[in-house]
């Protein structure tokens, strides 16, 4: 698995959809996807629920945490509306090449509406890596029915996170639903080279889960 990923950071995607988003500008670094994996490891996750497939760069780090685990049955739900449109189904090619639809399901809609029926069937995760949309409103209904979907104490990961709107919708969460930063879990990881934010965000979810009082609402940004 480690060569593969390697092998798509260095040369990119077996092909290019005529068209499709960049790849280097869409796919997470091979070194932020070594500490989500690690991250992930340490974490023992067994389901992970992912937003946004593209070219599978962050897929391949997710399986391969979920296959080093040893969880007796692993699941890994990836959600991306675009991966037969915009990417011509290149990614999800990939992860069956290695076999890894045996874990791994595709959805190919929103997750903005597939998060809230996840929500109402009681799965359950263990960990969430979000990477879809970075409309502050999609990032803010995803991270809301994950917080649902994931289970008290596990955590969420976001790439992205030096875009405002990425930034302010987990900034809610953080300030008023006790969600926590996880210190120095992707320390080593991607920066905006002019302002020096991080690329990518760990964070924990409370356990239990808060029921906090509307009056005690606090401006988040």
């Amino acid at each position: 698995m480690g060569a593969v990923r390697r092998e798509l950071a260095e040369h990119g995607p077996p092909r290019s959809p005529h068209g499709g988003p960049d790849f280097v500008t869409v796919t997470l670094p091979k070194r932020d996807g070594d500490q989500v994996r690690d991250l992930l490891v340490d974490e023992r996750v067994g389901a992970v629920v992912e937003i946004g497939l593209a070219y599978a760069g962050s897929a391949l780090a997710i399986s391969e945490a979920l296959l080093r685990t040893g969880s007796r049955n692993p699941r890994h739900v990836v959600i991306d509306p675009f991966q037969f449109t915009a990417y011509d189904g290149v990614g999800w090619e990939l992860l069956c090449s290695l076999g890894l639809n045996t874990i791994a399901e595709l959805v190919n809609e929103p997750s903005q509406r597939f998060l809230a029926r996840l929500a109402d069937a009681g799965f359950a995760a263990d960990a969430a890596f979000v990477d879809g949309s970075h409309h502050f409103h999609n990032v803010f209904v995803d991270l809301h029915f994950l917080g649902e979907i994931v289970r008290p104490g596990g955590v969420v990961l976001l790439d992205d996170v030096w875009w405002p709107s990425v930034a302010a919708a987990v900034a809610y969460f953080e300030t008023n639903l006790g969600w926590l930063p996880i210190p120095g879990a992707l320390a080593d990881g991607t920066a905006d080279p002019a302002s020096g934010r991080p690329r990518t965000g760990a964070y924990r979810l409370p356990d239990p889960r808060p029921t906090p009082d509307f009056r005690e609402f606090r401006p988040f940004c």
